[in-house]
């Protein structure tokens, strides 16, 4: 486990830009039975493709998208080890994978982004993804 100042720089990235941090299983089951709409959810890292290419790239896809999620979460693999447990059952079928990035829609996985999809990627071409995704999943329904 990461110690908690090594981890708090990086969890900022993302809580500075309007994420919430969960770090607690109940909190994750709180978030996800809770929230209605669209929610982006970062299972956040301290490798070199969060820094470099997730983290920016999300926070540009959010900062930039004018059809964004309605809610914003992350967990920190790593640090926060049951809260990433919790998450990572409703990522099911996919297999643990940090980072990675979730969009659910009403609760449900909508779209999921596995690290071998960060991984060599620019977090230019991230934010591109992500904001298809938004596009996709979070456009009010006519």
């Amino acid at each position: 486990m990461y110690p908690p100042h090594l981890v708090a720089p990086m969890k900022a990235e993302l809580v500075n830009a309007g994420f919430q941090d969960l770090t607690t299983a109940e909190e994750v089951d709180n978030f996800m039975q809770n929230t209605k709409g669209t929610a982006l959810v970062v299972i956040n890292s301290v490798c070199g493709c969060a820094a470099g290419a997730a983290r920016p790239g999300v926070r540009a896809a959010v900062t930039r998208s004018e059809i964004k999620p309605d809610h914003l979460a992350t967990v920190f693999a790593g640090a926060d080890i049951e809260a990433v447990a919790k998450m990572r059952e409703y990522t099911l079928p996919y297999p643990p994978s940090s980072p990675a990035v979730a969009l659910f829609k009403d609760g449900e996985l909508v779209h999921f982004v596995e690290r071998h999809h960060i991984e060599g990627r620019s977090a230019e071409m991230i934010a591109a993804h992500l904001q298809m995704a938004f596009e996709e999943f979070c456009a009010a329904e006519a």
